[in-house]
């Protein structure tokens, strides 16, 4: 694919839809031409993108996915919007210019492309990012969620428990590769383990521009996020200290790491913020096309993570307690919202229905006391609500209170988690010093205080601005601190504060340092200003500094060009067999071999197959295919007097991946 040709897709897949549907003449089309160039220029790239990953799905749902098709889509959307519109698209004076403010997204831009460039080359199985990875390549090569694999199809019944015997479960028969289960042995269907949203973009940036596009899909994401975040600071804490967190979250040594390394919080970060800001200007500006957008952003959210659910409840919670303010949840809001939760249900329930098993187990483990708590909470929010709307007095009692309590709660269970929180009972200790090792090891206890002061004056003069956002940070801080749920060996595994606690902590501190009314004194505003600034320098080179023995780095580098040349030595007439992961790391290279390089691949189960089973399946793939290979490194027993092997090539290889020591920085 040419440049010339790769710039017109990318205009079409990240611009036309959403610029076309924001200038239409509805809905107050004149109050989103008032903002700032730049966040016009945010908003059509933001819906562009989440028309493109609906149409992916939708595609890919039906089995019909291509890259050809989904151009054709965005270019039927722009066509129909312009013509609905009668070609005035334009939004003539009520749009200013582009001020000197542009320049700092733009700068965000090219930090982020400095920062998160270059990519890992994780195509390998084994782990989550394999998983991602390769679900999206199966997108973009077959068109599909669920594929029909025409290796686990031609497998005889007699053999399927030398490569995927039975796990005995109501929603899946067996493992195909870790992280893709096979739910139908005869027909060969397997579904990848994670909701697709994250691998439509993979597929996306895939047709773009192939596997360099599909490793780079994570960095724009990132780049996506640091602008979401520097758009919803500037409603908050003003366009200077927005500046100032955005860019030392594009410092921070786990921004740089999971903006170039496949992970769907990347993608959370980028869309739950875009969610939150479209959200405030739906119900707090009252502008209403942004009601619905904020609805379909979050509703997107459950094709990515389980845990959108705890953004939904957050942003519903701060639209409850709006009411005393006023702010009501609008009709196309909520009909969006039901509309998407619905189709998600529906694809929860259908393909991701063993990605579904385990927030049902986890879900189910609650003691009562939680379930009683959530009822409560339930309670009060509706006697909120409907008082709220009876009675002025409460309602002027809560828009003072409430941002006090909601202080006061965050800084007693910081100061508890902090300080006096410790294992005992059924509370793990990485559970309990979850908070400590967050301010330890990636946020320091400085950054943190000031971002609890920060919580504090933001949450007094600005939290009615957007309720939204004050309700989400707490309901995930509070979630995530209370049982983190991060397998504590892997210092790099420790994501799931990236998409909100992370950004909203650098938002917080940042305006503490340098947000917020000085008083009337020059001397005073010179004196805070210096301190501010030196705050955030000294954050900033500890940020980079240790961020900067990974800028350099590319994890697993090298993988492909191994890939490439092992898929190079195997034919598409021949069957290549691959020990099982009890016997070396070479089932690693399985996965990508199969759903990257199309070759027809089989893992062993265990490294002890049974002899007589699989001489009758050698004599049997002999009539199928022109070779049987194996692809091991001397961990399995395949001794025997049936069968003689040839060897065909010897190579040992290592790859570049950082360490991961138990509770301490890695090298």
């Amino acid at each position: 694919m040419d440049v010339l040709w790769q710039i017109v897709c990318l205009v079409v897949i990240g611009w036309l839809p959403g610029a076309s549907l924001y200038r239409l003449p509805v809905a107050d089309r004149d109050a989103r031409a008032a903002l700032n160039a730049e966040e016009r220029a945010f908003w059509y790239i933001v819906l562009s993108v989440a028309i493109s990953l609906a149409v992916v799905i939708a595609l890919a749902a039906g089995h019909r996915y291509t890259f050809t098709r989904l151009l054709a889509v965005n270019v039927t959307i722009a066509a129909a919007a312009a013509a609905a519109a009668r070609m005035r698209l334009g939004f003539g004076t009520a749009a200013p210019a582009p001020r000197a403010s542009a320049l700092i997204p733009l700068a965000l831009i090219l930090l982020g492309v400095w920062r998160f460039l270059p990519p890992a080359e994780y195509l390998m199985g084994g782990k989550d990012p394999g998983t991602y990875f390769n679900e999206g390549i199966q997108i973009a090569q077959r068109g599909t969620l669920v594929y029909e694999d025409p290796v686990v199809a031609s497998v005889p019944a007699f053999a399927r428990d030398l490569f995927f015997p039975s796990h005995q479960q109501e929603r899946y028969y067996g493992l195909r590769f870790m992280g893709f289960f096979i739910q139908d042995p005869v027909r060969g269907t397997v579904v990848g383990q994670f909701p697709h949203l994250f691998p439509a973009s993979i597929a996306v940036a895939y047709g773009l521009d192939g596997l360099t596009g599909a490793r780079r899909v994570t960095a724009i994401w990132g780049v996506l996020g640091l602008l979401a975040v520097y758009f919803v600071g500037v409603r908050l804490i003003g366009r200077t200290a927005a500046a100032a967190a955005a860019g030392l979250l594009a410092l921070h040594v786990i921004e740089v790491w999971f903006a170039r390394y496949p992970n769907a919080e990347m993608v959370m970060q980028a869309l739950l913020f875009a969610a939150l800001l479209a959200s405030a200007r739906a119900h707090v500006d009252g502008t209403a096309f942004f009601a619905p957008v904020a609805a379909g952003l979050l509703g997107l959210l459950l094709f990515l993570r389980f845990d959108a659910v705890l953004a939904i409840a957050g942003v519903l919670g701060g639209l409850v307690l709006g009411g005393a303010r006023g702010i009501r949840p609008r009709a196309s809001f909520i009909v969006v919202l039901l509309l998407c939760a619905s189709v998600a249900a529906l694809y929860l329930a259908g393909p991701l229905r063993a990605y579904l098993a385990l927030p049902t187990v986890f879900l189910s483990n609650f003691p009562w006391w939680q379930y009683a708590l959530l009822c409560a909470v339930g309670i009060i929010a509706i006697g909120m609500l409907v008082a709220g709307r009876r009675s002025t007095w409460l309602s002027a009692r809560v828009v003072v209170l409430l941002p006090i309590v909601l202080t006061g709660a965050v800084w007693v269970a910081a100061g508890y988690a902090l300080f006096w929180r410790h294992p005992s009972g059924r509370l793990a200790p990485h559970d309990a010093y979850a908070l400590r090792l967050f301010t330890d090891f990636y946020l320091t206890l400085p950054a943190l205080l000031a971002a609890l002061l920060g919580f504090g004056l933001v949450a007094r003069r600005r939290f009615w601005v957007a309720p939204e956002f004050f309700a989400t940070v707490v309901i995930f801080a509070f979630f995530f601190f209370y049982k983190i749920r991060i397998w504590p060996d892997h210092f790099w595994m420790t994501r799931r504060f990236l998409p909100v606690i992370l950004p909203a902590a650098l938002l917080f501190a940042a305006a503490a340092a340098l947000g917020g009314d000085p008083g009337p004194s020059p001397v005073r505003r010179r004196a805070r200003s210096l301190i501010g600034l030196v705050f955030v320098a000294l954050l900033a080179m500890h940020y980079s500094r240790l961020a900067r023995p990974i800028v350099g780095h590319v994890e697993y580098a090298g993988v492909i060009h191994k890939l490439e040349h092992i898929a190079g030595l195997v034919g598409n007439d021949d069957l290549l067999m691959v020990e099982s992961r009890n016997a070396s790391d070479t089932y690693f290279l399985a996965l990508p071999l199969a759903y990257v390089y199309a070759r027809n691949v089989l893992v062993l189960s265990n490294e002890l197959p049974d002899k007589p089973t699989l001489g009758a399946f050698l004599d049997w793939a002999r009539t199928r295919y022109q070779r049987v290979l194996f692809l091991g490194g001397g961990g399995t027993d395949l001794l025997s007097r049936r069968w003689t092997a040839t060897p065909i090539e010897s190579d040992r290889f290592q790859l570049p991946e950082y360490d991961a020591p138990r509770n301490a920085y890695p090298r």
